[in-house]
């Protein structure tokens, strides 16, 4: 029951949750700066997907498993590029929903590595797609500041997790922590989407 209600806590909030500066797109070098490192830390189902991300990349060889996190990172920034040349790709926040639970179920079912980072390209288009609605209208610098920041952000974020899940691993707790951020990922992932669906 406790565990129902931490997941029930996690669910999503309302749009502007995802907008480190309330919804206001920004105006300046700094304010580009500071959305692009906030916007993967305040989007739960955007954090999720990285974390998950983090633990799938630790059962590859260390640089693979960082080009897979950087896949995804790459993925992200051609999503972002098309939301601002006015390329729409559907309903982005089910997508994303959707990639969490993939990731979570990839986890449970011990998905082949060699697909990792092509899932994670395509995992990255969305999430890029629906990052970029924070800089919309944005003047070049801004975006540019945006761009970059949410880059080294996701890339922290998911290699971070990696290593973590790397030494809970070679500590005798890789099956627990898969299991783990496996069915947070799928319950997760079926929220969110739920809530993208309804709202």
């Amino acid at each position: 029951m406790k565990r129902l209600a931490a997941l029930l806590a996690l669910a999503p909030l309302p749009a502007l949750a995802h907008h480190p500066l309330g919804g206001t797109v920004p105006s300046s070098l700094w304010e580009g700066f500071a959305s692009g490192v906030g916007h993967p830390m305040i989007g739960p189902d955007h954090l999720a997907f990285l974390l998950a991300a983090g633990v799938l990349a630790a059962a590859l060889p260390a640089s693979r498993g960082v080009l897979a996190i950087l896949a995804f990172v790459a993925g992200g920034f051609l999503g972002s590029l098309a939301h601002v040349a006015g390329i729409g790709f559907g309903p982005v926040e089910a997508l994303v929903a959707l990639s969490l639970a993939a990731a979570g179920a990839a986890l449970l079912a011990g998905a082949p590595a060699a697909l990792l980072p092509a899932g994670f390209a395509l995992a990255g288009l969305a999430h890029g797609h629906a990052f970029a609605e924070a800089i919309i209208g944005a003047e070049p610098t801004p975006l540019v500041a945006y761009l970059a920041a949410l880059a080294l952000t996701q890339a922290a974020i998911g290699i971070a997790a990696m290593l973590v899940a790397r030494r809970l691993a070679a500590a005798g707790h890789g099956v627990a922590t898969r299991r783990v951020a496996g069915f947070a990922g799928v319950a997760l992932g079926v929220l969110f989407l739920g809530a993208s669906l309804v709202g």
